[in-house]
């Protein structure tokens, strides 16, 4: 796994737009997979940035997102449609066909986990997968488990997430307990790999992720294992791992 530090969040977020942003120069109909949550904010709003001035066309690109809350329509505020569309979709011209996001109000979950898998082979994979990281080690929704989970899959989520995601609701017993995932070997498949992490609170979640065992106790260890994987953390996330080298 290559790492990049950063000195803080707004740098970390610049460094993985280029990256981002080079995929789609060098291939305008590349496959993206993206990820929601706090850490890619300033990803996704340095790529508007270039958008805006003309340095990236999103128009042949392809999405697919790693997760969404089981339960949740897509016009939940709460929902990973909402988040996708205020901090990214909006504001750039990826077209809305080329959009994908698991349907977390399906009535039949296994029937979506599977048509969503069915989605992203008859796209041919995905070229560059963004990745961000919880403090336990998990990556989109896999959470510790004692076996790594292929394809996407209906997860339950564990009561530490819970709680870092009651943060977005009003009343905790709106928090879902369960969501839609991609699995590890899914993510794992993708052609290049590009995660984010910022804060002292990611530090020892990324110590383990690159120089502990690769175990699904920890899934974001799994990594160690890509071909071409990138860490891209600030100061605060890497000291850890700055501290040991």
């Amino acid at each position: 796994m290559r790492i990049v530090t950063a000195k803080d969040y707004d740098q970390m977020s610049r460094k993985a737009s280029y990256i981002v942003a080079s995929r789609v120069i060098l291939n305008p109909k590349c496959v993206l997979g993206l990820a929601t949550g706090d850490t890619p904010k300033g990803l996704y709003n340095e790529l508007v940035r270039l958008f805006r001035a003309g340095d990236v066309d999103f128009s042949g690109v392809t999405t697919f997102n790693l997760d969404e809350y089981a339960g949740l329509s897509p016009e939940n505020p709460q929902s990973y449609h909402s988040y996708m569309e205020e901090h990214l979709f909006r504001h750039i011209n990826i077209p809305p066909e080329h959009r994908h996001i698991p349907n977390g109000a399906a009535q039949n979950i296994g029937a979506e986990c599977r048509r969503y898998e069915e989605l992203i082979e008859q796209a041919h994979g995905i070229d560059l997968q963004i990745l961000g990281l919880g403090r336990d080690g998990h990556i989109g929704f896999n959470e510790p488990d004692v076996k790594f989970e292929k394809g996407t899959h209906h997860v339950r989520l564990t009561q530490s997430t819970i709680e870092a995601n009651a943060r977005f609701f009003e009343n905790r017993d709106e928090v879902p307990k369960s969501a839609i995932s991609m699995g590890i070997k899914t993510i794992m498949s993708a052609r290049r790999i590009l995660l984010l992490a910022s804060g002292p609170e990611k530090a020892e979640a990324i110590r383990g992720a690159v120089m502990g065992a690769v175990t699904p106790d920890l899934p974001a260890s799994v990594l160690q294992l890509h071909p071409n994987a990138t860490l891209i953390a600030d100061e605060a996330a890497s000291a850890e791992i700055m501290r040991i080298k």
